[in-house]
């Protein structure tokens, strides 16, 4: 069996003015990045401006376990799917994380015979925008150190810095740092941290601006300390604004690249959905809506992280009505929510099936509460029992949902078809009424509580007292009306990645909340999330390498 990488290397590329061409986008449209690569250019954008939106399919899942789901496959198998069936269709995506290529969960480009290509330079450096996010972010961090070091005009406490540097790599040790040690010269000592780039605020305001003028705007906003008189400092108050928006200026355009059967792919921004927002950037779905009559994206993590930040804040922000929602699920993490262990999970078990599915369940629940309809769709391994797979369709038809097999890993394309007639069937028969989960007029507290107990089946909340006075600040500030991003486990409903299946009566633990002033949103912090992830003992790096003739191995 040929390994993703061995798949993509494989793959009949068509040239990108080629893929271009399929949308309706000519060659003064988009900037080359060698053959198969492109950024589509701000006047294409404009020149779209008055096209009508195609259809918005959402794809999300229920909570990831070790044994996999695949979620951006069937985004991507879903869209191939359509384009077989005569469709137009456009596949929007987050870019990878550097952290998890060469960590624990490998890529972001599918797997198997659904994938996203050039593969390997998606997964790799990519056009630059994450590199040019993290320059942005620094940019700012030293500039703000250098205003420290040259007499603090603004009079920024050292101690209320907020604003920390970031990474995009896996690195724990920079968590917690100490800087401006040795001599007088080398800066003002203080603590301060590393995040890994996806879960930065400029990552966040990339993603969420409409285009370079509200790029500025947001990042003239963004709070990086508060000064001796607890008032805000702002990037704007250190005149740092146009030098990170020219760092930014090609990163701010969408990329275009294409699935291995040539379907349209445009892949842009890439927030973690466990520490951020989750959603690749409103830029490019917009753009996907005017190019395409059916526009696939999908969410980071399960549904009660991504497709509730996609819902509660990527839509609010974009002015984005969802047509439909793709649920992925497995069997086999369905019997891992069961209790059974992973070494175990390709015997038929009907009891630990049962058990699990409630995780199902709860994800139809909760995205049927913002007005769209649902399908649920199995990504299909050997071991499954044809008795498993009717145990969960007449399941999911007790929900009033349909449910079909999905065969994309093996077979691309062909093997979405079903799911593919089962959207088109879904939008043709039913109306989406979309509506956020709660009103901008909620208080910040009454806005976590809402998702704490609506979407996470929480009993209560309990804010810690930083927390509250965080909350009260950012309310006098004049941010209350913002949506909140909750920053939690993606392996539970809870905030304790062990409770798995249907956790209910807990308590959700808000240790931390701040203000996303650019990007536009309040950030909750819950459990022990960490916003810089560390490597695992044995990191994927170590299985990854080049041979002498250029040949990457053990990249997935």
């Amino acid at each position: 069996m040929l390994s993703d990488i061995e798949i993509a290397q494989q793959a009949k590329m068509k040239k990108i003015r080629e893929v271009a061409e399929t949308i309706g986008l000519g060659e003064d449209d988009i900037e080359l990045y060698g053959n198969y690569m492109a950024k589509i250019s701000d006047s294409a954008l404009e020149r779209l401006e008055n096209n009508e939106d195609g259809k918005l399919i959402l794809v999300t899942a229920i909570n990831p376990t070790p044994a996999g789901e695949g979620k951006t496959t069937v985004t991507i198998g879903l869209g191939q799917g359509l384009c077989r069936l005569g469709k137009n269709a456009v596949v929007t995506l987050r870019e990878p994380s550097l952290g998890p290529c060469f960590g624990v969960k490998g890529g972001a480009a599918g797997g198997g015979y659904s994938q996203v290509v050039p593969m390997d330079k998606l997964n790799l450096h990519f056009t630059g925008d994450f590199h040019a996010i993290t320059s942005a972010n620094n940019l700012l961090c030293a500039v703000l150190d250098n205003h420290l070091q040259q007499g603090n005009q603004l009079g920024i406490d050292p101690k209320r810095v907020v604003i920390k540097r970031c990474l995009d790599m896996n690195d724990r040790a920079l968590r917690n740092i100490t800087i401006g040690l040795g001599a007088r010269t080398d800066g003002v000592v203080r603590e301060d941290h590393f995040i890994i780039t996806v879960a930065s605020e400029v990552m966040a305001i990339l993603c969420l601006a409409n285009d370079l003028s509200d790029l500025k705007r947001r990042l003239s906003r963004m709070i990086v300390a508060y000064t001796y008189a607890n008032e805000p400092v702002t990037a704007e108050d250190l005149n740092c604004v146009g030098a990170m928006a020219l760092l930014l200026k090609d990163a701010i355009r969408p990329n275009l690249i294409q699935t291995l059967e040539n379907t349209p792919a445009i892949v842009h921004g890439g927030p973690f959905a466990n520490i951020a927002h989750g959603c690749n950037s409103i830029r490019a779905t917009q753009t996907a809506l005017k190019l395409a009559d059916y526009v696939i994206t999908e969410a980071g993590f399960g549904a009660d992280l991504g497709a509730e930040k996609f819902l509660d804040i990527k839509c609010r922000k974009g002015h984005l009505k969802p047509d439909c929602v793709v649920l992925v699920a497995t069997v086999r993490a369905l019997k891992y929510n069961g209790g059974v262990k992973k070494e175990e999970l390709s015997t038929e078990n009907m009891e630990a099936l049962e058990k699990g599915i409630v995780n199902l369940g709860k994800h139809i629940e909760n995205l049927k509460k913002f007005g769209v309809p649902v399908v649920v769709t199995l990504n299909k391994f050997i071991s499954d029992t044809d008795k498993e797979l009717e145990f969960v369709k007449k399941y999911c038809e007790d929900y009033d949902c349909s449910m079909t097999v999905s065969e994309v890993w093996e077979k691309g394309g062909e093997g979405g078809l079903a799911l593919a007639e089962d959207v088109l069937k879904t939008l043709e028969t039913k109306k989406s009424e979309f509506k956020p989960l709660y009103e901008d007029s909620l208080s910040i507290t009454e806005k976590i509580k809402c998702i704490a107990k609506e979407i996470y089946g929480a009993k209560d909340i309990s804010l810690s007292k930083s927390s509250e006075n965080a909350i009260r600040k950012i309310e006098e500030m004049g941010f209350g009306g913002f949506p909140v991003c909750m920053a939690k486990t993606q392996y539970s409903l809870s905030d304790d990645p062990a409770l798995l299946g249907r956790p209910e009566g807990f308590t959700l633990n808000i240790r931390e909340v701040y203000v996303s002033a650019g990007a536009g949103f309040v950030v909750a912090l819950t459990g022990s999330i960490m916003t810089m992830p560390g490597l695992p003992k044995h990191p994927a790096a170590e299985n990854i390498t080049i041979d002498d003739n250029g040949v990457i191995s053990g990249l997935f």
